[in-house]
């Protein structure tokens, strides 16, 4: 089913969030991944299905936005809706990665010279 075209009616965003302007949850930037945590069920709204549908593998709320033809922010809320009732999880990209696996200060120094070196 194609979500294309809604973005267009201010209406249809309206009811998406039920009149509001901003997610439950301060807890989603552009690069947040989302991964689905639930299936879609019959009588859930066809955004959220579409939501669960896309976020089987972690997907970037960018990306949902994108997919849905939704602004970021009336992703956002929805997203938060979907996180209050446990059917998506979110991973930050940089507590996904953990601080002991980055490379330690005098690895990136080595790698900066030998860049310069090139």
């Amino acid at each position: 089913m194609s979500l294309a075209g809604r973005d267009d009616d201010p209406d249809r965003l309206y009811t998406l969030t039920g009149g509001r302007s901003r997610p439950s949850r301060d807890c989603f930037d552009l690069v947040t991944l989302v991964v689905g945590e639930a299936e879609p069920a019959q009588g859930m709204q066809s955004e959220h299905a579409a939501i669960l549908r896309m976020t089987r593998r972690p997907v970037a709320v960018v990306e949902i936005a994108a997919d849905l033809r939704l602004p970021v922010s009336i992703a956002k809320i929805l997203l938060s809706d979907m996180l209050d009732a446990g059917w998506i999880s979110v991973r930050h990209p940089q507590s996904a990665l953990g601080v002991a696996q980055l490379p330690d200060h005098t690895t990136l120094e080595k790698v900066l010279v030998g860049l310069r070196d090139l």
